[in-house]
C-alpha cells in the first residue's frame, strides 16, 4: 500500500538534530516529557538485532510522551543497553522527566549509525498508550541507532496526529512510500 507523506511529516522524519530542541523552540516552557515506562527488561527481538546485542539480556527500556502545552505530540521508546549506560557514566539511566535528547546530543562523539522509517497501526500500542494519546489511526515514525563512546542505543519516535496538524504548512504531499530504509 502506498502512503503519501505530508511535507511536515517528512521534515520530522528526516530531522537529524534533537527533536527536543526543535519542540522546545516552538513550545518553550510548554514542552514536557511524561514518562510512561522506565524499567529493566528484555527488548524486542528486532530491537536487539538492530543494536547487535543479546536478546535475553535486560536493558533499560524507557517510553515517554513528548507534549506541547499538554497535547501529546510524539511517542518515544528508548532501548539502553547496560554497557551504554556504564560508558555514559549513568547519565542515561536517571533522566526522570528530562528529555533524552538533551543528554545524548551533548556528547561530542554521538553518531547516528542507522535510521529506519515505519508505520504502525493502533493494535500495536498498549491500551494505556491508546487511552493516553487517543491513537485511532496508523502512526508514522522512525527508529534510530545512535552510538556514544562506541556503545549503541535505540530511539524510536512516532509522530502523533496533533503534531502534524500543528505544523501542517500546506497540502503538498510527497509521493514517497514508507518502508524500512537504513541511512
Amino acid at each position: 500500500m502506498m502512503h503519501r507523506l505530508p511535507a511536515e511529516l517528512y521534515s520530522w522524519l528526516s530531522e537529524t538534530g534533537s527533536l527536543t530542541k526543535r519542540l522546545r523552540s516552538v513550545y518553550g516552557s510548554g514542552f514536557s516529557v511524561n514518562v510512561l515506562f522506565h524499567q529493566w527488561k528484555p527488548a524486542f527481538i528486532d530491537e536487539t538485532q538492530l543494536l547487535s546485542i543479546p536478546t535475553a539480556h535486560f536493558h533499560l527500556l524507557r517510553e515517554v510522551v513528548l507534549s506541547g502545552n499538554g497535547q501529546p505530540l510524539v511517542l518515544a521508546r528508548t532501548v539502553l543497553p547496560a554497557q551504554t549506560i556504564k560508558i555514559a557514566h549513568r547519565n542515561l539511566s536517571h533522566l526522570g522527566n528530562r528529555p533524552l535528547g538533551e543528554v545524548i546530543f551533548a556528547y561530542s562523539d554521538l553518531e547516528l549509525r542507522q535510521r529506519q522509517f515505519c508505520q504502525v497501526s493502533t493494535n500495536n500500542w498498549t491500551p494505556q498508550l491508546q487511552t493516553r494519546c487517543t491513537i485511532d489511526q496508523i502512526i508514522s515514525g522512525r527508529r534510530t541507532v545512535y552510538v556514544i563512546h562506541n556503545q549503541p542505543l535505540l530511539v524510536a519516535e512516532f509522530f502523533l496526529p496533533a503534531l502534524l496538524e500543528k505544523f501542517s504548512a500546506d497540502n503538498n504531499l510527497f509521493g514517497e512510500e514508507l518502508g524500512t530504509k537504513p541511512l
